[in-house]
């Protein structure tokens, strides 16, 4: 038995398997690197970024290059919307830009992709506003680090009659939507919130089409 094949043998047979730390140890300092860089993405695990570093490494320079290339090009060429706070190539975005949406509703969000996931439900014709983030005392976010100011100035320029808090139902979800709720109400302006279907203590990405358009038609008042 080579000393590969021993180091494979499973528990019964008396022998661990080798330590990933150990393999990871054993390859040269760029492929080490590159783990750890893809490591650090959303979802990407130690194991899956040497897989992916692998894979990388040994394949055809000019993909590699093609995949840099369009890495670069997308984080250089993509900003935020002035106006709503979505991903986008132009100012203003697309969906702030289009006559066909309902300026009168406004669906606000924490981050841009959750714009993404009520889009995909096809259930709101509307604009969007980005917070941010959401309210929480305990990581030191207070309301004027959010994007409410900016809010409240589109309630001045745009013919808002309603604004939709589509937040996450955890605490801090919950938190900002009250606050915001009491913070615009002098304006005059009806402050709904997205209704039953989504699922407590998790956000919009966790949340199907069907789920999404229910809950976008469900909205009630706070």
């Amino acid at each position: 038995m080579t000393r590969w094949e021993n180091s494979r043998r499973s528990p019964e047979h008396g022998t661990q398997h080798p330590d990933p730390h150990t393999c990871l140890s054993s390859l040269p300092e760029p492929i080490i690197a590159l783990t750890a860089a893809l490591s650090r993405l959303p979802g990407i695990g130690p194991r899956s970024a040497e897989r992916l570093a692998l894979h990388l490494v040994q394949n055809e320079a000019g993909a590699v290059r093609a995949l840099a290339d369009a890495i670069l090009a997308a984080r250089e060429r993509i900003s935020l919307c002035r106006v709503c706070g979505a991903l986008t190539e132009r100012q203003p975005c697309a969906l702030c830009d289009d006559p066909r949406r309902d300026a009168s509703l406004v669906c606000v969000v924490e981050r841009p992709t959750d714009i993404f996931s009520i889009e995909k439900s096809g259930a709101f014709h509307g604009r969007f506003h980005v917070l941010g983030g959401k309210i929480s005392p305990l990581n030191g976010v207070g309301p004027e680090d959010l994007r409410i100011a900016a809010l409240e100035s589109r309630l001045g320029s745009e013919p808002v009659q309603e604004i939709i808090l589509a937040l996450g139902t955890d605490v801090e979800g919950d938190a900002t939507g009250h606050y915001l709720a009491k913070r615009l109400a002098p304006r005059g302006v009806k402050v709904s919130r997205l209704a039953h279907g989504l699922p407590a203590g998790s956000g919009l990405e966790f949340a199907d089409e069907l789920t999404l358009s229910r809950a976008m038609e469900g909205r009630t008042g706070l």
